[in-house]
């Protein structure tokens, strides 16, 4: 009969995370054992309460208000936090690692916002520090990072990484509901929260980005200085007119390394009907890799979701469990060039708090003036010259149309839409500018980039 010694785990915050996480390790529990090699036990369970916790299945004495109980057992060698937060998740783990235990977090803005600091501490004390789960649930794109591409410089990494926004677009796209009633649905089912802020303003992505971009550059990357634009804006017209284009509209998060300057942005993105992110929906994720060894490589799966996060947060545990050394990553490593061909200076750099760009000193080889073409909807007057004079203003900043569609005139004005080439956003936003200037223009009504 095989024996082995329980490896002792608490978990804090038995939520929709935390709470898939017991169910798996309790239920598979057998199989984790003969599969890995290691018989996981939860301890400690801590919430904040104890009729919370044993009404989720928990046992009694398992159950705990208090840090201290947890750091006063030696038993408990890892603890997974499932809370979600800044604090007290921060001060929590914080005690946890240099307690020299290890932590398993799904915290995607703690980690974005702290893993810099935290990082160090694990590293002092030995113990591990291990966050696969924050970023596009139940996908191991962190692990893939990690472990998977060693001989690749990568050079880009985008897709959709929050399953909250995609699921809104998708019900927008395909069951012609308003933002609203989407995003209502998306609550009720659990994928969005009861303030959405994070998600619908793409901070949570943005979040994500940060962490990705950190492993696969290997410098870090901190979220504030990612270009980042939500959804709240979208409309139904842009669905459809999107549709009609040839395209779907996703929330992009997109990172480039490029002749020694770094891209970094979170917004919604024309995508074309022929691209395989087209297809993904609902709240599923998938992250685009390219290395310049192994070319594309395509991550596809369950962005959200109690089990698929749960998923990723045992393969955390596993990990941890079964390392003699544990492995750490570029947050706590100190900034670089991302190439020699970089120069530090005054760049412009997303302020973290809206998609407009504010002037700041960034990291050398950071950019905001990115190239993209670009979706734009005008109302404009119906009268002979107007087009003339649009094409005109657009020539006047280096921006070339590739299609532009007018609709029927209604009381003097017509809806018109422009696809352009790629040109570079600062060019795009000088054109807003001075266009907002023509009186013939009544309003610029929708700007969206197209991958």
């Amino acid at each position: 009969m095989q024996t082995t010694t329980p490896i002792n785990i608490a978990i804090m915050g038995i939520g929709t995370v935390g709470g898939g996480t017991y169910d798996i390790l309790t239920r598979e529990r057998a199989m984790i054992l003969k599969t890995q090699g290691i018989d996981i036990r939860v301890a400690k369970v801590l919430d904040r309460s104890v009729d919370l916790i044993v009404k989720r299945g928990v046992p009694a004495e398992c159950a705990t208000t208090s840090l201290e109980d947890i750091l006063a057992d030696n038993s408990i060698s890892i603890v997974v936090e499932t809370m979600g937060g800044v604090e007290p998740a921060k001060t929590f783990i914080t005690r946890i690692l240099e307690s020299g235990r290890s932590v398993v977090t799904a915290n995607k803005e703690l980690i974005a916002k702290h893993g810099k600091e935290l990082e160090p501490i694990a590293k002092k004390t030995g113990a591990g520090l291990y966050f696969e789960a924050s970023c596009a649930g139940g996908i191991p794109i962190i692990r893939v990072l990690q472990q998977g591409m060693q001989a690749n410089n990568l050079t880009q990494i985008f897709g959709i990484i929050n399953g909250t926004t995609n699921y809104i677009l998708t019900k927008m796209a395909e069951s012609k509901l308003s933002y609203g009633t989407a995003l209502s649905d998306a609550q009720a089912l659990g994928f969005a929260e009861f303030d959405p802020t994070a998600d619908v303003g793409g901070h949570d992505a943005a979040y994500k980005l940060s962490i990705l971009l950190t492993l696969a550059f290997h410098t870090h990357i901190p979220y504030t200085e990612i270009f980042r634009e939500g959804i709240t804006a979208v409309t139904a017209a842009d669905i459809a007119n999107a549709a009609k284009l040839g395209y779907v509209i996703k929330l992009l998060a997109i990172g480039k390394r490029e002749k020694g300057k770094l891209e970094a942005r979170v917004h919604p993105c024309f995508v074309p009907l022929s691209h395989p992110l087209s297809s993904v929906r609902n709240e599923f994720n998938a992250v685009f890799l390219k290395g310049d060894s192994v070319d594309d490589v395509m991550l596809y799966g369950r962005g959200a979701g109690s089990f698929p996060t749960a998923s990723a947060v045992v393969s955390d545990i596993a990990v941890c469990a079964k390392s003699a050394a544990h492995t750490y990553t570029a947050f706590s490593a100190p900034r670089h060039l991302i190439n020699a061909a970089g120069s530090a200076g005054e760049q412009t750099v997303g302020d973290g708090s809206s998609g407009a760009p504010q002037s700041a000193l960034a990291p050398a080889g950071t950019v905001s003036d990115f190239e993209s073409a670009y979706y734009l909807a005008l109302t404009a007057e119906d009268r002979a010259g107007v087009l003339a004079g649009i094409a005109d203003l657009f020539g006047r900043f280096g921006i070339s149309i590739a299609q532009m569609v007018q609709s029927e005139a209604s009381n003097g004005t017509a809806s018109i839409i422009f696809l352009t080439h790629a040109t570079s956003e600062k060019a795009m936003q000088d054109a807003l500018s001075e266009m907002k200037k023509l009186k013939a223009v009544k309003s610029a009504d929708s700007v969206i980039r197209v991958l």
